[in-house]
């Protein structure tokens, strides 16, 4: 299922740690439409490492988020995080028909691939004529254990949903990308754009150029640490902490001796990135700008902190600013939750593949 087109509606939903994001888009011409919207807490344990370890609460808990949405569509995209894929740009001779393609594939993928190829699902992608020889086309392999997908499948099933398109996260978050491109300079043609989406337990940090990925890196760093913080800090359970950090209504000293700590965290892991891009090829250039998203990106003024720090232009990033939303999309919150959507509208994209 990796990779297959999906040529009818389907629903982007984005499993997390913390939450369950179902998002449903229209299109008109070149403009997008929310048409519906709706997350969920992830119940607690059910997810652990990005794992679903009780498949049949994360499908109650998307079953919940499909009613309140109001979405009458029934199948779905969802991703597998980045950490459990693998991808490599392989060579197959150009003159292969497409049956005899996907055997040759097959052939090769045992070659990078660390396990028996039965507990394996995979597919592929043809790129184009190979820069290194135009007699063979260089195709895109990826591949992830099929456990990986089946978890993720039950969960679904579960909800009473259909799962249509497996994609990989980094792939969601560069389809996105073009929901950003009116943000970034010169609509990002030509420009290095490093976009940061800071999760509730994990972080990932992408380059673009082109509006195409060419470097990300995945590690553990959220807002989840913020929470565990004012946990410790005030005596709140999980859940007043988390209710409190997006509220308000915590002591004055909260700014100064909490958040102010953990905006210097979040700026100290994108200056470490950058420097783990800079560091990753000779044709590597500090990026033109940052787009920061995610919910940490709602944390105010955190975008001019980053910015001041590593000294590059840095903005909140929004999918949804040129987007109209429907009257129920909008009851459920869309707009305050858009800087965290990334991944979900990735998905929702694969309906007009």
């Amino acid at each position: 299922m990796l990779g297959k087109r999906a040529n009818k509606v389907l629903v982007g939903l984005d499993i997390t740690t913390s939450s369950i994001k179902l998002i449903e888009l229209n299109r008109a011409g070149s403009d997008y439409r929310v048409e519906s919207y709706a997350a969920e807490p992830t119940p607690p344990n059910a997810i652990s490492e990005k794992a679903i370890v009780d498949a049949e609460a994360v499908g109650e808990a998307i079953r919940r988020a499909v009613k309140r949405s109001g979405t009458k569509v029934k199948d779905v995209a969802f991703a597998i995080s980045g950490e459990a894929v693998i991808t490599k740009v392989i060579q197959m001779p150009s003159n292969l028909a497409d049956a005899d393609l996907e055997g040759q594939v097959e052939l090769q993928a045992d070659q990078y691939i660390p396990f028996p190829m039965e507990e394996v699902s995979f597919d592929y992608e043809v790129i184009g004529e190979s820069e290194r020889d135009p007699d063979m086309l260089d195709v895109l392999l990826v591949a992830t254990r099929t456990e990986n997908v089946d978890q993720r499948q039950v969960a679904v099933d579960a909800a009473g949903m259909a799962a249509r398109v497996v994609d990989v996260e980094a792939f969601a978050v560069e389809n996105a990308c073009q929901l950003l491109a009116h943000q970034m300079v010169e609509l990002g043609e030509g420009k290095f754009i490093a976009i940061v989406d800071f999760g509730a337990s994990s972080t990932t940090f992408s380059v673009l150029k082109d509006l195409k990925v060419i470097y990300t890196r995945d590690f553990a760093f959220g807002g989840q640490q913020l929470t565990e913080e004012i946990m410790r800090t005030y005596g709140l359970s999980v859940e007043d902490a988390g209710r409190a950090k997006k509220e308000g209504g915590l002591p004055s000293n909260y700014q100064p001796e909490v958040l102010d700590a953990f905006i210097d965290d979040m700026s100290q892991q994108v200056s470490r990135s950058l420097q783990f891009f800079l560091a990753s090829g000779s044709d590597r250039e500090q990026p033109d700008q940052i787009l920061v998203c995610g919910g940490c990106a709602n944390i105010p003024g955190v975008a001019e902190v980053i910015g001041s720090r590593v000294g590059i232009p840095t903005e909140i990033g929004d999918p949804l600013g040129q987007m109209k939303l429907s009257t129920k999309a909008k009851a459920q919150g869309v707009r305050s939750d858009a800087t965290a959507l990334l991944t979900a509208c990735g998905l929702a994209l694969r309906s007009f593949d």
